[in-house]
């Protein structure tokens, strides 16, 4: 009999920004796995379920964790935020799964930050964008910065997962000035932090104001494109559907409006 995983993407944390089918699985887990403050947003909906975690930088070992409490017999999910396939859990899990091949996973999508931040921040990434983290543990910063280039050159709306951290402070402001180099400087820019949690905070901005803008791991930035704007306080980036503006007469002020 083979076992199974549920790889569980929980979004911001909220419930009701969780899908039904990432509700369901964590319902019929015996054994929920996960970092320690992804756990906590859970909430009291699935407090009297096992949980187990590892801390931070631990990954290995907590997805070898759910590969042990499956062998037990247990149903596991092990949950990550955002979207377990998009810098999440998802991959390593397929990895470190052809060890058990009595295990079966399944990946449970969800609502990852640059949908989300993206809806709170307006319609920023309405248009062609690339995704792109600043982290460097996994990945060498000259080949983020080929990145960042690639992505302004050729024109595409950026998001930025992992902006800055405590021993990453200015590593937001080094991709500024990286993008400055081919990029604007007025050029329509946001960010979103605490996403969908207490004490959400979005601020629209230019990339030059963005690059002196002090942010955290839980802070998603968002940069236009060129035809990007911010139209009443929301950072739009148009899809290029031609519109034609009709207006008519307001005889009550004896002006005109745009309709």
């Amino acid at each position: 009999m083979k076992h199974k995983i549920y790889i569980v993407g929980i979004g911001p944390g909220r419930e009701d920004m969780m899908t039904g089918q990432a509700l369901a699985a964590l319902e019929q887990s015996d054994v929920i796995v996960g970092y320690t403050v992804y756990l906590e947003l859970l909430g009291e909906r699935f407090a009297e379920k096992e949980q187990l975690s590892t801390p931070m930088r631990q990954e290995k070992e907590r997805c070898r964790l759910c590969f042990q409490e499956a062998e037990k017999g247990k149903q596991v999910s092990l949950i990550c935020s955002g979207d377990a396939g998009i810098y999440g859990m998802a991959s390593l899990m397929y990895e470190i799964g052809k060890e058990y091949p009595d295990t079966v996973l399944e990946v449970i999508p969800g609502i990852t930050a640059a949908s989300s931040g993206g809806a709170a921040l307006g319609a920023p990434i309405n248009h062609d964008f690339c995704v792109i983290s600043l982290s460097d543990l996994l990945t060498p910063w000259e080949k983020i910065e080929r990145r960042l280039l690639a992505a302004a050159e050729g024109d595409f709306a950026i998001v930025i997962y992992n902006p800055a951290s405590r021993k990453r402070k200015d590593y937001l402001k080094k991709a500024c000035e990286l993008l400055l180099g081919t990029i604007e400087e007025n050029r329509c820019c946001g960010y979103v932090e605490n996403i969908g949690r207490e004490g959400t905070r979005i601020c629209t901005c230019t990339l030059k104001e963005l690059k002196d803008q002090e942010v955290n791991m839980f802070t998603t930035v968002f940069i236009g494109n060129s035809g990007s704007e911010i139209l009443d306080g929301k950072l739009i980036t148009k899809r290029g559907y031609q519109i034609e503006r009709n207006t008519d007469i307001c005889r009550n002020h004896g002006g005109e409006r745009t309709v």
